[in-house]
C-alpha cells in the first residue's frame, strides 16, 4: 500500500535529555498518588507489585495520547488516518524486534499478554512435540502443553542445565521443545538461558524463553543468546494497554492453523479458506490492538535509552532492601540457588508468625504499601519453597524509591516485634 508518510507523525523517536550524557530516569503515571490509611490519614503510595503489573510511563501514556487523534483500521484502509495507523502499529512490531534483538526474519506477533503467547505457540508446536518445562515455572509457561516433561525445580543452575540436557536426550524422536523463564517471577532469580540454549540446540530442540519478568529490568538479545522464541507482556512493562509479544522462529507459526480465525488471517474465503502466509497476519486476526502494540513500543524504546543507570538504581535499592530483609529476625527471604544467585527486583519472603494475607492488608491498610501475597500463579514453585503456605513478594521498579523501601522495612520491623 502506498505511505504517505516517511515515518508516521504518532511515534517519535526517543529524545535524550542535553547536557552532561546522564539520562534522566523516566517517570511513571501515578507516582505520588496518595492512598487512604486506616487511621483516616493518607501516604503516597509505596508500590511493590511491579511483578504483576507495572504502572503507565509516563512516555508511554504521551505515545498514547498522540496516537489517539489518528486512530483509525490498519492495514486495510485507503484513508490518511489509516495509513498513519498502520504506520505506526508495523513501526512498533520492528521497535520490539530490535528491543529484543531478533533476527530480521523472525516473527513478531502482538498477542494479549505472555500466557496469550505461550498458549499460541503451544497450538504451533507441530503434533507430537515433547515439551520439557520446569515445575519452577509461571502458568503460563507449564500449563499450555499437550505432551510435557515436567522437572523438578534444580538445587543449581548447573543442575538446571544438566536436567534440561538428560530430559531433551530421553525424549522420542521428533520435535522438542525446551520451555523456561528468564527471570522468576518468585524470587527474581536469572536463569541461564543462554546454557539452557545451547544445550537444547546441542539436543535438536528448540527454546522457548519467558522473558516478562526480565525485560522490565534488563535488556534482551535473542540473537546473541541464541533463543528460538520469546514472550513477554506489555503490562509488566510499563504499558498497560492490553498487549504483548510472541517472537521468534516463524516456520511453525506459518505452518499452524491461525490462532484465532477471522478477518485478516485469511488469503482467500470461499469454498475453501486460504490462510494468510506470514505468521504474523496468520495469528493477528479481527482488528488489532494499535494502542497496545505502540504503548509498548514507546516502553521499549524509553527503556533502551536508559538500561545502565535503570540496572544501577535497581541494584541499589534492591541491595538496600534484601539486608533490611536479613536483618529482621522472623523473615525469612525464599531463594531456590542461595542469597548470592543474581536477581531482577523481585524478593519473596514470609513472616513467622503471620499469614501472608495478613501481613499485606496490614502493609496496605497502615503503612500505604502495596504488596502481592500467594502463590504466584506459581502454585509448585512456591510449595517447593514453602510447602503449602502462601508467601509475600514486593517487587520493585521504576517508581520505587529508598523511602519506600525503609518504609516497608519499618513496617516489617513492627510486625515482627507484635
Amino acid at each position: 500500500m502506498p505511505t504517505l508518510l516517511a515515518r508516521s507523525p504518532i511515534t517519535p523517536a526517543v529524545t535524550r535529555p542535553e547536557g552532561s550524557g546522564v539520562r534522566r530516569i523516566p517517570r511513571v503515571v501515578g507516582a505520588d498518588v496518595p492512598v487512604p490509611l486506616r487511621d483516616g490519614g493518607h501516604v503516597p503510595y509505596a508500590n511493590f507489585d511491579y511483578a504483576a503489573s507495572a504502572p503507565c510511563l509516563e512516555a508511554v501514556h504521551e505515545a498514547v495520547t498522540r496516537a489517539l487523534p489518528y486512530y483509525s483500521s490498519v492495514h486495510r484502509g485507503a484513508g490518511y488516518a489509516s495509513q498513519v495507523t498502520t504506520g505506526a502499529y508495523e513501526e512498533a512490531r520492528e521497535t520490539v524486534r530490535s528491543f529484543l534483538g531478533a533476527w530480521r526474519r523472525s516473527a513478531v506477533v502482538f498477542t494479549r499478554n505472555t500466557t496469550d503467547s505461550m498458549n499460541l505457540l503451544a497450538q504451533a508446536v507441530p503434533a507430537g512435540t515433547s515439551v520439557v518445562v520446569f515445575e519452577t515455572e509461571h502458568h503460563a509457561s507449564l500449563l499450555p502443553w499437550k505432551r510435557a516433561v515436567r522437572l523438578p525445580a534444580p538445587a543449581t543452575p548447573a543442575e538446571a542445565v544438566s536436567a534440561a540436557d538428560r530430559a531433551l536426550r530421553s525424549c522420542p524422536t521428533g520435535s522438542r521443545l525446551l520451555v523456561v523463564t528468564a527471570a522468576s517471577n518468585v524470587t527474581g532469580e536469572l536463569w541461564p538461558i543462554e546454557e539452557l540454549a545451547r544445550v537444547a540446540h546441542r539436543n535438536g530442540a528448540r527454546i522457548a524463553v519467558d522473558a516478562a519478568q526480565l525485560v522490565p529490568h534488563r535488556p534482551l538479545d535473542m540473537t546473541a543468546h541464541g533463543l528460538d522464541y520469546v514472550a513477554f507482556s506489555g503490562h509488566k512493562l510499563y504499558a498497560p494497554f492490553g498487549s504483548g509479544v510472541l517472537a521468534g522462529r516463524a516456520d511453525w507459526l506459518r505452518a499452524a492453523v491461525p490462532y484465532l480465525k477471522g478477518g485478516g488471517a485469511s488469503a482467500s474465503v470461499g469454498e475453501t479458506t486460504r490462510w494468510a502466509a506470514s505468521a504474523e497476519q496468520r495469528h493477528e486476526a479481527g482488528s488489532p490492538n494499535v494502542l497496545g502494540a505502540i504503548a509498548l513500543a514507546a516502553a521499549c524504546e524509553t527503556l533502551s535509552a536508559c538500561w545502565s543507570d535503570l540496572a544501577v538504581r535497581e541494584e541499589a535499592l534492591v541491595g538496600r532492601l534484601r539486608a533490611g530483609l536479613a536483618a529482621l529476625p522472623h523473615v525469612r527471604e525464599l531463594s531456590l540457588w542461595g542469597d548470592r544467585a543474581p536477581r531482577v527486583g523481585i524478593v519473596s519472603f514470609t513472616v513467622d508468625g503471620w499469614n501472608a494475607r495478613d501481613v499485606a492488608l496490614t502493609l496496605s491498610e497502615e503503612h500505604g504499601i502495596g504488596v502481592r501475597d500467594g502463590k504466584f500463579c506459581a502454585h509448585p514453585f512456591v510449595r517447593h519453597l514453602v510447602g503449602g503456605e502462601s508467601a509475600v513478594r514486593a517487587s520493585l521498579g521504576i517508581g520505587t524509591s529508598e523511602e519506600h523501601i525503609d518504609r516497608l522495612l519499618t513496617a516489617l520491623a513492627g510486625l515482627t516485634r507484635g
